[in-house]
């Protein structure tokens, strides 16, 4: 299942895309899924808790794809 998350401004950080798309309950546990290894952004593996994300990624994480998209 995909799901389009709409990022205001420029970008938003992979914890706050986390939390904010319902995939982790808190930051911490975004963070902790992170550094465990758990989330791809655009098929690699990424480590940064604070990576900057922007409209046209994807990131995968626990079985979910969310598609970044502009907001309109």
């Amino acid at each position: 299942m995909t799901i389009r998350f709409p990022v205001r401004g420029n970008h938003i950080q992979l914890d706050q895309l986390l939390k904010a798309a319902g995939l982790c309950d808190s930051g911490g546990a975004a963070h902790a899924a992170v550094e465990a290894g758990e989330v791809l952004v655009d098929g690699a593996l990424e480590r940064r808790k604070r990576a900057k994300l922007h409209p046209g990624q994807q990131v995968e994480f626990g079985g979910q794809t969310v598609e970044l998209v502009a907001e309109a």
